[in-house]
């Protein structure tokens, strides 16, 4: 019968991410694993694998909890344009509002490892799918509402605002202010073709 864990479980893998977050995969080392948890070596991967699963675990959480949030934004009540703007705004806020402006888990990870590991490669494509599929059916809910023209594909304009709230992301990490950020998302969703 196996003991049970004597540390919080939350709290370890959310200082596991951190960890993974501000140094990378590469160069985080088990030693600042080891720092963050306050776990031993052996709890460590006792309890959570290898270096690359404990990282695999902590990278496929974050896109579900990612994709709930966004899911959550352009599911809540209000018009289809409503929804979007409330996403774009929190998306700028999300990236200003860490003073590292470190970007997001997900973008950082595939970047460094794109090439290096298929299994983040994957799951990065699959988190955009899902993403682009959220907005090409909020984008659907702006033409059945009048507020986009009933003509367009709404695929193309789901994958233009995926686009856009990409490069805000990367536009945050280069320090431009939010207003600036704030208005891009303005500006992106004022292109979509009026009814």
């Amino acid at each position: 019968m196996a003991r049970p864990r004597s540390f919080d479980e939350t709290k370890v893998l959310s200082s596991a991410r951190e960890e993974f977050w501000n140094r990378g995969y590469a160069a985080t080392r088990l030693e600042d694993l080891v720092s963050a948890t306050g776990l031993g070596k052996g709890s460590l991967y006792g309890a959570f694998g290898d270096k690359r699963r404990l990282f695999l675990n902590l990278l496929n959480s974050y896109c579900h909890q990612q994709l709930s949030d966004v899911q959550r934004t352009l599911t809540a009540p209000g018009t289809a344009m409503e929804r979007l703007t409330r996403l774009f705004e929190h998306v700028v806020h999300g990236y200003t509002g860490d003073a590292g402006r470190r970007g997001c888990f997900m973008v950082n990870s595939t970047s460094e490892l794109h090439g290096q590991d298929p299994d983040v490669a994957a799951l990065a494509r699959a988190t955009c799918q899902r993403m682009e599929d959220l907005l090409v059916t909020c984008v659907k809910d702006a033409q059945r509402e009048g507020e986009v023209d009933a003509s367009a594909d709404p695929q193309e304009l789901g994958r233009l605002l995926l686009a856009a709230l990409q490069g805000i992301e990367f536009l945050a990490k280069t320090g431009m202010d939010d207003s600036a950020l704030r208005q891009i998302g303005h500006a992106t969703l004022r292109q979509l073709p009026g009814a």
